[in-house]
């Protein structure tokens, strides 16, 4: 007897979501169950379960065993229930020490780096990173052309990328 999966999800599965409801599993758990149940059925395909006299019944004793298996997971976990401030105090959005020092050292490799270049390139670069202007308006202020501009402006991000590069 080989069984149509479709007709008996469309059938059995309301029914055996709402047998898992009426045991304390919540509806979301519940549907999650369900969706399984039919899963291992259609895993079982090569086994003798499969051709059950049956599979209303071996559906829900597919559904209880799985619950059980979820209760017996569930009670190996331990779990704390913590108040909306304890909650947020764990997490610390604070940076770790290492990552400060690591920031610093490389912060002060970029500045030696832009102490390196030449004022114009610098300049162009500033203003391009730091003051967040496009390359034509850093161009017609340094009355450059903006191939020109883009070029310093290239030129800086390498050499910054460089120093970073060989102090890693």
């Amino acid at each position: 007897m080989v069984l149509d999966i479709h007709a008996l999800f469309l059938r059995h599965a309301k029914e055996i979501s709402n047998t898992l409801r009426r045991r304390g599993v919540t509806a979301d758990n519940a549907a999650d169950l369900t969706q399984e149940t039919f899963l291992r059925l259609l895993s079982a395909d090569s086994h003798a379960e499969v051709h059950h006299a049956n599979p209303r019944a071996l559906l829900h004793r597919i559904a209880r065993n799985l619950r059980i298996d979820q209760q017996r997971r569930e009670r190996l976990v331990l779990k704390d229930d913590l108040a909306d401030e304890a909650f947020a105090a764990i997490s610390d959005d604070k940076p770790l020490p290492e990552t400060i020092v690591i920031d610093r050292q490389r912060l002060a490799i970029v500045t030696a780096a832009l102490a390196d270049l030449p004022d114009r390139t610098r300049q162009a670069f500033q203003m391009h990173r730091l003051g967040e202007r496009t390359i034509s308006e850093i161009a017609q202020e340094l009355g450059l052309s903006t191939t020109r501009t883009w070029t310093l402006i290239r030129e800086a991000y390498l050499h910054v990328r460089a120093r970073l590069h060989e102090k890693a």
